[in-house]
This record gives structure tokens, sequence and C-alpha cells, in this order.
């Protein structure tokens, strides 16, 4: 079996710092970039398939993960931010010029109101946790990977410790349950 390039930041094993990350700075690729100020450390940090997700050139997935969205801040050329699309539940703020996504907030009612979706990768600062699960692994056909080569991708995910999903890992999914659930009244608040 070929080596299947999943992302730079996982491909070769991620190696955490083993330090504990208050936040950072996220960078777009521009040579005058966007400069966003994540003011706590991330969490639910995964590898996604989805076709919504920015993607560095030759990765077949992203690495997303979530902080709150009152510990964002804009420091530099917001002026080049603009909403990728503003109808989705993910306000995906992208630079217009290199297209880096550099955060997208929920900002409508939904389980993840109040978070803000992010790549670490784009942290000028080291020592963000690693992935820890893949999800969406099945929307990877949706951008044209080869059907025939997903039970390799997963094997390679599983490789790479990072347990493949074709939605959320199970307590994201029991956190959108549950809140589903208060939300109807079929569970107590």
């Amino acid at each position: 079996m070929s080596r299947i390039a999943i992302h730079p930041a996982v491909d070769n094993g991620f190696k955490a710092s083993g330090t504990s990350f208050t936040g950072g700075t996220l960078v777009c690729s521009c040579s005058s970039p966007v400069r966003v100020r994540v003011n706590s450390d991330v969490a639910h940090n995964h590898a996604c398939g989805c076709t919504k997700c920015w993607k560095p050139k030759g990765a077949v997935f992203s690495v997303v993960a979530v902080a709150p969205t009152d510990k964002i801040e804009v420091l530099e050329n917001g002026e080049k931010l603009t909403v990728i699309d503003p109808s989705a539940l993910i306000q995906r703020h992208a630079c217009k010029e290199c297209g880096v996504h550099m955060y997208g907030p929920v900002e409508r009612e939904h389980a993840f109101k109040g978070l803000s979706f992010l790549h670490p990768e784009r942290f000028a600062e080291d020592g963000w946790a690693g992935p820890g699960f893949a999800a969406f692994v099945s929307s990877i056909i949706e951008n044209g990977y080869n059907p025939d080569e997903m039970s390799a991708v997963r094997a390679r995910l599983k490789e790479l410790g990072l347990e493949p999903y074709d939605c959320l890992s199970p307590g994201l999914m029991d956190f959108l349950a549950t809140w589903t659930a208060k939300k109807n009244g079929v569970l107590a608040q």
C-alpha cells in the first residue's frame, strides 16, 4: 500500500509539545497576512474530510478545532476577510487573497453557538493539542477521492491514531443529541 497523505500536520505523526497551550495567533499565507488572536486553548481538534473546510495544498483532510468565539480577536488586515457562505452554520471568515480560512463562528441557535472553528496549524506558535479523531471521512469522495481507496484511507487514519468517523466523534454526537433533546423538552434543562 502506498503511503496516503492525510495532512502535513499529521502525516509524520503529530508531536505535541507537552506544554499547556493558552492560545496564539493564527496567520494566513499572504506576505501581508491577516492575523487573528485566539486567547484560549483549542478543543475537539480533528482531521475533517468535509467539503467546506479549508485544506492546504495537497491535503485530503483539513485539521480543525474550536475555541470560544469571545476569545477571538482580529489583530491585523481584517478588511481582507470575507464570509465564504453567509447561509452556512459555520460562518467561515477567509482571506480574500490567499483563501485561508481564519475562523468560523457559529452564531445562530445550535449546540455549537459561541464557538468558532479554526485551523490550528495556522498558529504562529507551537504547543496546540494534536487531532484526536477523523470526522466526515466518506466526504472526501465528494471532493473526487477514489472510493476504492477508502479502506486504505481509514487504515492510514488509524495508523496515525485518528479513529475514523463518518460524522463527529461519539462524545460530540452525544453532546449534539443532548442539546437537541433539552431544546425539545425531552430531557430536563
